[in-house]
């Protein structure tokens, strides 16, 4: 199993743990859910508002949405990369307001090595979801593939304004920020 898919099907796994009903990005309960994220006092603490977060992100109020999203989450999870995509397409033809669809497309797509289609998708979610430290976090990803640590260092500051406990973000910022600052010299 490849390094991205086993992120892939360490990321669904958390998704598939936390469901809440008939939630997506709009969901009322949210804000105070940012709000304890942006304070928390613990990592802990910290990774229990981002599997609520995730939990209310994944559910789209329609359980066909819903049963397209679980069954390209397995196709993802499988390694079926384009079956997995093609469950996504479903999903954002059906709901092309519900974030979570594009933002799995956009992972579906940087699993295949598709960059420029995942930044399109993670630009989307971003659109709809300005919250989502997961795209933005993809979007860092991609920006360090294609070596911009500039746009990777921004992205991966992002996620810490959302999240300042995201130990993988504080890494990577700090990595970068070294990087970046030796090439200014």
């Amino acid at each position: 199993m490849t390094n991205r898919a086993l992120l892939a099907l360490v990321l669904c796994s958390l998704l598939l743990g936390v469901r809440a009903v008939s939630a997506r990005q709009g969901d009322a309960r949210l804000e105070p859910l940012f709000e304890q994220l942006a304070g928390a006092d613990s990592v802990q603490q910290a990774e229990t508002m981002v599997r609520e977060i995730w939990g209310i992100w994944y559910e789209s109020g329609d359980a066909d949405i819903d049963d397209l999203m679980a069954r390209g989450m397995v196709a993802m999870n499988a390694g079926r990369f384009d079956v997995a995509r093609r469950f996504f397409d479903e999903v954002i033809e059906a709901d092309p307001d519900f974030a979570e669809g594009w933002n799995k497309r956009a992972t579906v797509h940087w699993l295949m090595d598709n960059l420029e289609e995942s930044m399109d998708d993670i630009q989307r979610t971003l659109a709809l979801e300005p919250r989502h430290f997961g795209a933005a976090s993809g979007m860092g990803l991609i920006f360090m593939q294609r070596g911009d640590k500039d746009g990777a260092l921004r992205a991966f500051q992002q996620v810490l304004k959302i999240n300042p406990s995201d130990t993988g973000a504080i890494r990577r910022v700090e990595k970068l920020q070294r990087l970046v600052d030796e090439e200014a010299v």
